[in-house]
């Protein structure tokens, strides 16, 4: 059985309307012969007669008004739909799905947001908290736009992995502990520590940090909501090494931030799929990477502002880590 065809549709609509061939035939710039074999061809795939051709007028039959009824929803729908569509790829409009970590809803993607609901208030953006990991399987299933991601990541089919920015890792600890002003290793690993689980890159980061050192501490507990570890430390439960970034509120008065020493870092990358973003996807990535460079917060004893990566750190953090 033949679908009904919309060019056919809106030709009954103009006929309809305007109660003529041939003023419909000139409103929609087609032949009166193709008018009247457009709506043949409705009347033969519908078995019955739509329109009643009088010597003045045309007027439709019950079965023509019950389908032009339906026929002025169905293609305001579609008008809609491809304005929708075309406002995606055009960047003026549209959904764009991405995949995130806890810390970079917080303090990394409010900026970015604010700078789209300003530039590109067509554009929803839909962030969900997500691993590395989970980000980029999303992306390489097709079912989200833009991630992400801690560096390095073992490259995967269908996905571009660009290296953004750095994010020093600090030291927050109670301030009852009284730290030196600089944390090394060997110093931390005899504290209790609240430590990201397995399962992040931050902890693999952090775990090759003492490891380099000859210390290999155990977490009192793992947790990966950094507001919830913050909590923990204010509290004296433990230290955390977190990522700073340069936007993110100083810490309340019952935690010290102390830099590492030896310095350690967190880069991180945007993913996205190769090929085919369209135009909201590339204009979320050009105000994301519009924050590479984030302004240092005021200046602060314990403050440290992200750094943007060199060419040369940027190729050898999108590298996987060597083993051995």
């Amino acid at each position: 059985m033949r679908e009904l065809n919309l060019d056919r549709l809106r030709t009954l609509l103009a006929v309809a309307d305007l109660g003529s061939f041939v003023a419909a035939a000139r409103a929609l710039h087609l032949a009166p012969p193709t008018v009247t074999l457009h709506v043949a061809e409705l009347e033969s795939r519908l078995g019955a007669p739509l329109l009643l051709r009088g010597r003045g007028a045309v007027s439709p039959t019950g079965v023509g008004a019950a389908l032009i009824e339906r026929a002025r929803r169905l293609l305001a729908e579609a008008d809609e739909a491809l304005a929708s569509v075309l406002a995606q790829a055009q960047g003026r409009g549209g959904r764009v799905r991405l995949g995130a970590s806890t810390g970079a809803i917080a303090h990394l993607l409010p900026q970015a947001l604010q700078v789209l609901e300003t530039r590109h208030a067509g554009i929803d953006v839909q962030v969900q908290v997500l691993t590395s990991a989970e980000t980029l399987a999303r992306l390489a299933a097709g079912t989200l736009d833009v991630g992400i991601v801690a560096l390095p990541q073992p490259p995967l089919a269908g996905v571009q992995v660009r290296p953004w920015r750095r994010d020093p890792v600090l030291a927050f600890v109670p301030a009852a502990w009284a730290a030196p002003k600089t944390l090394a290793p060997a110093w931390l690993a005899q504290r209790p520590l609240i430590l990201n689980d397995g399962s992040t890159r931050l902890a693999r980061l952090t775990a090759d940090w003492f490891a380099r050192a000859g210390q290999r501490p155990k977490a009192r507990i793992e947790l990966n909501y950094n507001d919830a570890i913050k909590s923990l430390v204010a509290a004296g439960y433990g230290a955390a090494l977190l990522p700073h970034e340069a936007s993110a509120p100083a810490p309340e008065a019952r935690i010290e931030v102390r830099p590492l020493k030896p310095a350690l870092w967190r880069p991180l990358a945007l993913a996205h799929r190769s090929g085919g973003d369209d135009g909201a996807v590339q204009q979320v990535l050009a105000v994301l990477e519009g924050l590479r460079d984030a302004a240092p917060p005021p200046a602060a004893p314990t403050a440290v502002a992200a750094a943007p990566l060199s060419a040369a750190s940027r190729r050898r953090a999108a590298s996987p880590a060597r083993r051995g």
